[in-house]
């Protein structure tokens, strides 16, 4: 047997395994309970499809898993978490509660039945890697197209995640030391700590070989978000509505030391407007095509699914799809509990980065700082996470036939970050982050891809065409195109009236 490979995908090289020899029939669909533990139960261990003379076929028993189903959990939810949660409550002020519940559940839902087709998929051809299904699907074509949205998919994501170290860090250090906001020390400039944040703490991290050594830091990153989600429940009870903008109270406060009747003057003059205080449960408005993309952004953890599957401890598709329901379910309520206090916070104040509205009260306020220090821990510890399926993509589209190498794996993780370090520093703002890669590679890599090659890799004799689970997986990718299309459609036409960013900042 050859040593396991951790990044690699997990079958047998050869003519054959390519699927040339059609003579062999295709190893026919398992059913749930034959994925059973491997505690003397029937394993994931047929001999998928037939192997080179000579050569052992590789099973999936033959990787042993050794990473426990919290530790993956931990890692699958800390790969659905990110950047994306602090954009939510500005979803839900576009679309207004009932509409934003809606589309919530109906992207947790679909998000885990797409897991359900790769994972069934995956049984079937004895494949652990997207690239790789995509290749038995389609060919050379489908593998290109896979890692290709892998790879955008998640330099996007990454990007969105070291734009928060970039905007956020200079801001925490600033109001620690009391810093000057004019001040041009090096310390301050976000392009410098995103530099020196990328080196430090994600490089070492992103060289690990196994996906499974980075639960503990996946553990402490999701009790950072627990803490920023505790945050924004207190806050909401603690900032009344209309709030008053901290620039406006320092033009009060300056005006009163100077003046007493100038500053009664101004407290005559000035009445507070209300008429937002109050939640809307549905709403359309030029913003809300920015919600889809989101969501779908939001949810996207399909490219680290089947590597977690890899190393799951007695893995099944049973217990990996439970480990999958799980993760997105604690996900769903985290994001759904920060967006719906966010809004009730601010109402349709809210911006498109949540923190930065609360930086507009005080931007010194203690607990709104450890929330900052928190939400940078957790996304830089997200950042190792998500480069592992790109890493794996690139080396399965470059280097298919090749065995783990350090020297390339270190490469890659160093050009990789450099150029996601280049990326942050130019980008214009995390709203259009989000907006272009979930409204193009997410919903791929959601919708369509899981779809299309279920459709192609589950034998015609045990589902037809017309049978009831392959007419709903092409329905699945119908809907994934619908997505794409309209997303991009309203966020082209949003930016060609120029009303998108004008007014809502971040």
């Amino acid at each position: 047997m050859e040593p396991a490979q951790s990044e690699m995908s997990i079958l047998t090289n050869g003519k054959n395994d390519l699927g040339e020899d059609m003579g062999m029939p295709m190893k026919t669909l398992l059913e749930d309970d034959q994925y059973e533990d491997g505690e003397g139960n029937l394993a994931e261990s047929e001999e998928f499809l037939p192997c080179p003379e000579g050569k052992k076929p590789t099973r999936f028993t033959d990787f042993e898993g050794k990473t426990s189903f919290g530790m993956s959990v931990f890692n699958l939810g800390n790969a659905i978490m990110g950047s994306g949660i602090l954009g939510l409550a500005y979803a839900m002020a576009n679309t207004g509660i009932l509409l934003f519940i809606f589309l919530l559940s109906a992207v947790a839902a679909l998000s885990s039945y797409s897991i359900h087709l790769m994972l069934k998929a995956s049984g079937i051809v004895g494949i652990r890697a997207y690239e790789q299904l995509g290749f038995r699907a389609f060919g050379t074509p489908g593998k290109m197209a896979a890692g290709i949205a892998i790879t955008l998919q998640n330099i996007g994501a990454m990007s969105s995640y070291l734009y928060i170290v970039k905007s956020e860090f200079p801001l925490v250090i600033q109001a620690f030391l009391k810093a000057d906001p004019s001040t041009e020390e090096w310390y301050l400039n976000g392009n410098y700590l995103v530099v020196m944040v990328s080196a430090s703490i994600i490089l070492p991290l992103a060289l690990m070989k196994q996906l499974g050594y980075l639960g503990y830091t996946s553990g402490f990153s999701l009790t950072c978000m627990v803490f920023f989600l505790i945050s924004v429940i207190y806050k909401k009870f603690q900032i009344p509505c209309p709030f008053d903008d901290y620039s406006t109270n320092s033009t009060v406060v300056l005006l009163h030391s100077n003046s007493s009747e100038a500053s009664v003057g101004y407290r005559l003059g000035h009445v507070e407007d209300d008429s937002h205080c109050g939640p809307r449960m549905f709403t359309v408005n030029s913003q809300t095509a920015y919600t889809i993309p989101i969501l779908a952004f939001a949810f996207v953890c399909h490219p680290e699914v089947l590597p977690i599957y890899t190393e799951l401890r007695n893995p099944s598709k049973r217990k990996m799809q439970h480990v999958s329901n799980v993760s997105i379910l604690i996900m769903y309520t985290m994001y759904f509990l920060a967006a719906l206090f966010g809004y009730l916070t601010f109402y349709d104040k809210v911006e498109a980065e949540l923190l930065h509205t609360y930086s507009r009260i005080d931007p010194y306020d203690t607990l709104i700082l450890c929330v900052r220090v928190a939400v940078l821990t957790a996304v830089t510890l997200t950042v190792p996470i998500v480069l592992f399926p790109v890493r794996r993509a690139i080396q399965e589209m470059l280097f298919p036939n090749k065995d783990f190498n350090w020297l390339r794996h270190i490469s890659i993780a160093v050009i990789l970050l450099t150029c996601i370090n280049m990326l942050v520093i130019f980008a214009p703002d995390i709203l259009g982050i989000f907006g272009i890669i979930g409204a193009t590679s997410a919903p791929c890599l959601i919708f369509i891809f899981p779809a299309i090659f279920y459709i192609r890799i589950v034998p015609k004799d045990e589902e037809p065409m017309r049978s009831t689970p392959k007419i709903m997986a092409a329905c699945f990718a119908t809907l994934g195109f619908l997505f794409m299309i309209m997303s991009l459609s309203f966020i082209i036409i949003d930016w060609t009236t120029g009303s998108s960013n004008a007014s809502r900042g971040h």
